[in-house]
């Protein structure tokens, strides 16, 4: 098969980099199993499995898909009729109304249901980016992995979390320093900051740490920390919201009755616990070292692979090829709904 994968990105990405990355290993392990696969991404991209197209944004992408895709894959959204079957991953949240294409994709179930959508594909690691973590070596401190200038992110709850636990943090995606959503300053010497950092450094850093601190505010697509992090076998850290309990496979623990914006809002599984309440978070990361670090990595490669991620798109390819949607009805979005005001962790 002949499939184009598009993106309004350079690659590869040298830094942390998101959805950079996940077209890297989807276009990698497609052209693993035999298909042909083309990027269609910004100028000075380079690859060496698929062929590289530039886009020019003077052209429509209508006049910009070779003549043999047989397939195109967008990874952003566009506002055209394209002359080919194709469907597009939405891998960030909306903010304003809109319907999407019938063949539209979201990065989990909880993704795809707040946009009325139905299709969902996990993003998938290509482990062998990563080395092999080392699990039963020594753990000196927990990480915060995600741009801390966005709030909701929520660095400074991370920090608060680990600061109550009595911990060191190390901070991978931010400045003690920062000015670009409000000055924060950070001025505890237990937390450690690493700026924007990606490749070996970040994954020396996750070697070496007992657990993920990631307290969001809001409702998460997907998080890729979160992979990264069960791979090195540290567990999660968190809150509820998103994408956050499918991920971690959580079921609902300790307080089954409570309610929080209509759902449970603690639980805990074999890899990790979430929490609408800071003090239960604190209490959970004092006792990390019940988490087994092997099942922490298991987890990971079992539900997470990129060869997974490749063959739950071939089977939408197949369908979309086969002259079927992927919804019955184009998905539409209502901001109303998502409650996102209501995200806190107290």
């Amino acid at each position: 098969m002949n499939i184009l994968i598009a993106n309004n990105t350079t690659i590869p990405v040298h830094a942390y980099g998101g959805t950079e990355r996940i077209i890297w290993w989807l276009g990698k392990e497609l052209s693993k199993q035999g298909h042909s696969v083309t990027f269609l991404v910004k100028k000075d991209s380079t690859c060496p499995f698929a062929k590289v197209i530039e886009i020019d944004e003077k052209k429509s992408f209508s006049e910009q898909i070779p003549a043999d895709t047989d397939l195109a894959h967008f990874h952003f959204e566009i506002n055209e009729t394209l002359p080919v079957p194709h469907l597009t991953t939405v891998h960030g949240n909306s903010n304003s109304a809109k319907t999407f294409p019938k063949n539209v994709v979201f990065v989990s179930h909880n993704h795809a249901k707040r946009h009325g959508a139905e299709a969902f594909v996990y993003n998938g690691i290509d482990f062998d980016d990563y080395g092999k973590p080392m699990t039963q070596n020594k753990r000196l401190y927990f990480h915060f992995l995600g741009n801390a200038a966005w709030r909701v992110k929520n660095v400074r709850g991370a920090i608060d979390v680990a600061d109550k636990a009595g911990v060191r943090l190390h901070v991978i995606g931010g400045s003690r320093v920062n000015f670009s959503m409000g000055l924060r300053i950070t001025l505890s010497p237990q937390v450690r900051f690493h700026g924007m950092l990606g490749g070996d450094g970040k994954n020396a850093i996750l070697q070496a740490s007992k657990g993920l601190i990631f307290p969001v505010l809001w409702h998460e697509p997907f998080g890729l920390a979160i992979i990264e992090s069960l791979y090195f076998g540290c567990p999660v850290f968190g809150t509820p919201y998103g994408s956050l309990p499918e991920l971690l496979g959580s079921k609902p623990y300790l307080y089954p009755d409570r309610k929080w914006n209509g759902r449970v809002d603690a639980f805990q599984s074999e890899v990790g616990f979430l929490s609408g309440k800071k003090t239960e978070i604190i209490q959970a990361v004092k006792e990390a070292d019940q988490y087994d670090r092997q099942r922490c990595q298991d987890y990971a490669i079992e539900h997470f692979s990129a060869r997974r991620m490749a063959d739950d798109y071939l089977r939408l390819y197949e369908k979309i090829l086969n002259g079927e949607s992927l919804h019955a009805e184009a998905p539409v979005f209502v901001p109303e709904a998502q409650g996102e005001k209501f995200l806190s962790l107290k």
